[in-house]
């Protein structure tokens, strides 16, 4: 995994967590890999990923079970899509619709790039 240098780690790897629930390549239910078997595929600290998943855990993205490790939780995919949808709008959006404002780019021509694939 390749590292941003503006954001932390832990941040990171809880981004690549969503994303792999997102995917469905992590599904509902299912274990998810330990904590040390995570930091070694993507060569960081065991102590930086269980950070990374105490705060999952406490979102309600993942939980334990004692002895077994950790399970993508039921509401698991429901809570990402509004976490991330709230991000995008409040965040990314408005930098995103003041860039095209400068480049005085149109709305059709968003619209029409949107609904073409073309982005």
């Amino acid at each position: 995994m390749h590292f941003q240098s503006d954001k932390p780690i832990y941040l990171q790897i809880i981004d690549l967590v969503m994303e792999k629930i997102l995917t469905e390549e992590w599904a509902v239910g299912e274990k998810i890999p330990s904590v040390r078997d995570l930091a070694s595929g993507i060569e960081v600290n065991p102590n930086t990923v269980m950070r990374s998943y105490d705060k999952l855990q406490q979102d309600g993205i993942i939980f334990n079970k004692r002895g077994l490790g950790f399970f993508v939780s039921e509401e698991a995919k429901t809570l990402i899509l509004h976490e991330k949808r709230t991000a995008f709008l409040e965040v990314e959006a408005p930098k995103f619709f003041q860039n095209a404002k400068l480049l005085n780019i149109s709305i059709d021509e968003l619209v029409e790039r949107y609904k073409s694939n073309e982005l």
